[in-house]
């Protein structure tokens, strides 16, 4: 059997894969088993920080597998507890728990929210989420009924109760389902990035802030795909000029390894204690080393070039032919083009150049230090790959 066939034989079929293997990659450039070469702007799905095989990624690896691979959370290791001190000291909130993913981080936040409500309260009363429409918050159970979508609400029911769903940048409809529910937090994206990399406005996330304020809410920032420079800063939510009281990340957190956190404020601090919650690869001490490498690079200096480079992407490609809007922030960016999206991917690949869809959009997610002129040399092939016939 070929690699295809084998993996038709015996991979579950959950995903619709593109005719391409990578074999290799250096940097933001991947090579198929032919050779031939591919500027691959999705990183993975915004995972690969810093490009395929960074070297001082992988030497932390090295040096840490060659140390401690693994231990459980009953003991203590300098890598977890480094990485959260990093996170702390570098947003402002005060403790964290270490997962696998962001399905698992987002799982947590909830029942993080949860239970401060629980232990406010004395009971279960203020146990629903106010999430957003358009939203994508994880593939659980749980978190498939926290996203605010409706195609993912069929065939896997009945899901977990006690989540509605407010119009992004309405904030009367959040205020609506606040007044009409006991809720205790509202859960975001500031970039709805598998809705179709859509921002959510200042006024509107001032907004929440206010009715979090008003109703007493917690406010829980999904940093999944936003988090770890992605968006120009540190976390998205630093665009907008405020601090959540509990955020989640994953993705691009270790560069390539599975992690996730979940980083919680003074306001829930001290909500889960022994036994309340827990996970047997969560905080890794290779995956912590790998996430120490990332984030103690993604600097100032870094993301004011994400920055310069997103301007140039978005100023280019919204005066392209073919091209009718471009969406996002820093490296999430969306490409709404008069072709249908998956034509333009397909092109793209057939020239050299990796890129993938966000609903009807183009999406781009380059490394965080993708050299500029590797950069250009794909946008180009963009641009001639949106134009008409």
């Amino acid at each position: 059997m070929n690699l295809k066939e084998k993996d038709s034989k015996y991979i579950a079929g959950t995903y619709a894969r593109f005719p391409l293997e990578i074999v290799r990659g250096e940097g933001s450039v991947a090579y198929d088993e032919e050779g031939k070469k591919y500027i691959d702007l999705s990183t993975g799905i915004a995972v690969n920080t810093f490009g395929y095989c960074d070297e001082v990624w992988q030497d932390a690896i090295k040096e840490q597998i060659g140390t401690v691979q693994h231990t459980s959370n009953l003991f203590y290791t300098n890598p977890c507890a480094d990485l959260a001190e990093i996170l702390c000291e570098r947003t402002g909130m005060k403790k964290v728990f270490f997962s696998n993913s962001g399905a698992e981080a987002n799982e947590c936040a909830i029942k993080t929210a949860r239970k401060y409500a629980f232990d406010k309260y004395g009971d279960y009363s203020h146990s629903t989420i106010i999430t957003l429409k358009n939203s994508f918050h994880g593939r659980t159970i749980t978190t498939l009924a926290a996203t605010g979508q409706d195609v993912f609400h069929n065939t896997f029911a009945p899901f977990t109760e006690g989540f509605v769903y407010a119009e992004p940048n309405n904030i009367e409809s959040v205020e609506e389902l606040a007044s009409k529910n006991n809720c205790c937090a509202i859960m975001f994206e500031l970039v709805q990035g598998e809705g179709g990399v859509c921002p959510l406005t200042q006024e509107f996330v001032d907004g929440m802030r206010s009715l979090a304020e008003k109703y007493e809410l917690l406010l829980i920032c999904d940093e999944v795909q936003t988090g770890n420079g992605r968006t120009g800063e540190l976390y998205s939510f630093m665009n907008y000029g405020f601090t959540p009281d509990i955020f989640s990340t994953a993705k691009g957190l270790a560069g390539g390894l599975p992690l996730g956190a979940t980083v919680m404020g003074e306001k829930v601090e001290n909500t889960l204690s022994p036994s309340s919650h827990g996970s047997t690869f969560g905080g890794n001490p290779v995956c912590c080393a790998a996430a120490k490498s990332i984030i103690n690079r993604i600097d100032e200096k870094l993301l004011s070039e994400v920055k310069e480079k997103s301007k140039y992407i978005i100023d280019t490609l919204s005066a392209a032919e073919g091209v009718k809007s471009v969406t996002g922030l820093g490296f999430m960016l969306g490409v709404e083009t008069e072709k249908e999206a998956k034509e333009v991917i397909a092109a793209c690949r057939e020239k050299g150049v990796i890129v993938i869809s966000a609903k009807n959009k183009v999406r781009l997610l380059p490394a965080l230090n993708i050299d500029f002129d590797v950069l250009k040399e794909a946008i180009e092939i963009i641009k001639d790959c949106c134009k008409g016939e």
